[in-house]
């Protein structure tokens, strides 16, 4: 492993691939590099591919191979578990990092949003490490608007020859503060349940509480309970009148939304990233802890986050 003075500053590159053979032009040499300079490589792709490039490199590659499901369980929870690891690098002497990974389609399928803005955010959250990363997607699988969005979030493009600036990229302050279309659930087409104005954090709890009708874990409730109530005291406290909790529910799924007149939280980090001198961030930091999926919208209307326990996507 190299050792001596890690240099500081995240490489975050995209790859599109449309068979194997095109991951694998991109995906082997970027690691095998990794390799011979001393460097951790690190792969995180589910299982098949995965599996593709541990055959393509070479038996003693010292490569870890970490499993994408708990992994990618939520943002923030991803995001520890990075900055962990690689402090641990650092912290063993390597002056370099190479990871080459993917979002699991499951993800990018049902909650890509609050995924869009990992992607946008790590561009700050890992920028202390001296970090070369490949994201990996499928433009066989993926939707055109998770395209975009990787094509704004992402510095670089990764191509056989190399990688190059990518003109589209746009700086995490701008897009996590911009605002973004919130793709409705199947259940939020139909009459909520529940509508309060200006509910007191007890009313939002009570009201969560007496409608459910899911068959979901009695403690995945109660998480959903802890994050409306924190959600909504951050509207009645910083944001801006009138405050609304929606609520719907069947035996899949809850989701709530929490929408007032205001910007949202000044932090454009807020939630993927331990809150420290906003307020109100201590909130969303908990809701994206504890919830299935986390939405953060902004229009000319004001500001919603919306809260899901289960699986608010019918099964195809």
């Amino acid at each position: 492993m190299s050792t001596g003075t890690a240099a500081r500053g995240y490489d975050h590159a995209a790859v599109h691939y449309a068979s194997d053979d095109e991951l694998l032009a991109v995906g082997v040499p970027f690691l095998t590099g990794g390799i011979a300079a001393g460097e951790p490589t690190v792969v995180s792709l589910e299982p098949d591919r995965a599996e593709l490039l541990r055959a393509a490199l070479p038996a003693d590659s010292g490569t870890h191979f970490l499993a994408t499901g708990e992994l990618y369980a939520r943002p923030p929870a991803a995001i520890r578990s990075y900055r962990e690891l690689m402090a641990g690098f650092v912290a063993g002497g390597a002056a370099g990092i190479r990871i080459f990974g993917e979002i699991p389609r499951a993800a990018i399928d049902t909650s890509w949003d609050w995924w869009a803005r990992y992607e946008s955010a790590v561009n700050h959250a890992y920028d202390e490490f001296p970090l070369r990363s490949i994201c990996a997607y499928d433009t066989r699988t993926t939707p055109r608007h998770v395209l975009d969005d990787v094509a704004r979030t992402h510095p670089f493009v990764a191509t056989p020859g190399g990688r190059r600036a990518n003109d589209g990229y746009v700086d995490p302050l701008a897009f996590l503060a911009g605002p973004r279309p919130m793709v409705l659930y199947p259940i939020q087409r139909t009459p909520p349940l529940v509508e309060l104005a200006d509910p007191q954090p007890r009313e939002a709890r009570q009201a969560v509480l007496a409608v459910n009708k899911t068959e979901l874990p009695a403690a995945e409730i109660d998480d959903l309970v802890l994050a409306v109530s924190e959600i909504a005291d951050n509207a009645l406290r910083h944001g801006r009148p009138p405050v609304t909790l929606r609520i719907w529910a069947d035996p899949a799924c809850m989701v709530v939304t929490v929408h007032d007149a205001g910007d949202g939280p000044g932090d454009p980090f807020a939630g993927l990233l331990p809150a420290e001198r906003e307020v109100g961030g201590r909130g969303l930091w908990i809701t994206h802890q504890v919830c299935s999926q986390v939405t953060l919208h902004r229009d000319h209307t004001g500001f919603t986050a919306r809260l899901t326990a289960g699986n608010p996507w019918p099964a195809r």
